[in-house]
């Protein structure tokens, strides 16, 4: 019989594992990861043919994207991919980079999924499917610095050069400053570690002497703080 247990410790994990995998994923599909000299564009607003844009606008360079212009009337969105296929990727390691981080993320997503099922179901094979998790989400978190540790490695390639100027070199941001995807994909890997601890505590509440004298009652439906 299957038995929903929730518990304050055990929606928070899940919760925060979801809001984990969305981040990461946002932010490794973002093209914010380096914001770029600042550039005069004077192509035409798109409220009016004859103003053009005054304030001078930073062109942003992701992992595999790129947004070098405000949207026009003269072509379409100006942002989407740089790189038609992975050897198109600026540098060796920022391919590295996106195989690490999209390892990662694919983990997250993988149990933030399964999370959603563990109100009904909390064992699989008599193994907790919380410390399963957990230790997917410990994985994947150590997927995920790796990649964060490589990115700045790829800064001296060319393409990272026509955004930041000369002066970028590995570790050396040159012209550029870090965009919000980065921040978000660092906030991202120390949630997740949050969470695989998350995940004992979890765990350690839905087997609780409280939720086995629910259970003795008969009680299919059990909700405890």
């Amino acid at each position: 019989m299957c038995h929903v247990i929730v518990t304050c410790r055990s929606m928070l994990w899940t919760l925060l594992s979801i809001v984990v995998a969305f981040a990461e994923l946002i932010a490794f599909m973002s093209s914010d990861w380096l914001v770029g000299r600042p550039k005069v564009d004077n192509t035409p607003v798109l409220a009016n043919r004859s103003n053009t844009w005054k304030d001078p606008y930073h062109p942003k360079l992701g992992i595999y994207s790129r947004c070098i212009k405000r949207p026009t009337l003269k072509r379409g969105n100006p942002c989407g991919p740089y790189a038609e296929s992975f050897n198109e990727i600026a540098s060796g390691f920022w391919q590295a980079t996106a195989i690490f981080l999209a390892t990662g993320i694919l983990i997250l997503c993988a149990v933030a999924f399964i999370s959603v099922f563990t109100m009904c179901v909390q064992s699989i094979l008599k193994k907790s499917i919380f410390n399963i998790c957990g230790l997917l989400q410990g994985i994947a978190g150590l997927f995920l610095i790796l990649g964060l540790i490589l990115y700045p490695a790829g800064w001296g390639a060319q393409k990272v050069m026509d955004y930041c100027g000369p002066d970028v070199s590995p570790y050396q941001l040159g012209a550029c400053s870090l965009g919000w995807a980065f921040y978000t994909a660092v906030g991202g890997t120390v949630l997740t570690f949050l969470c695989a601890v998350l995940s004992a505590q979890a765990e350690i509440a839905t087997s609780s002497d409280k939720v086995q004298e629910e259970i003795e009652e008969g009680k299919n439906l059990i909700c405890l703080l």
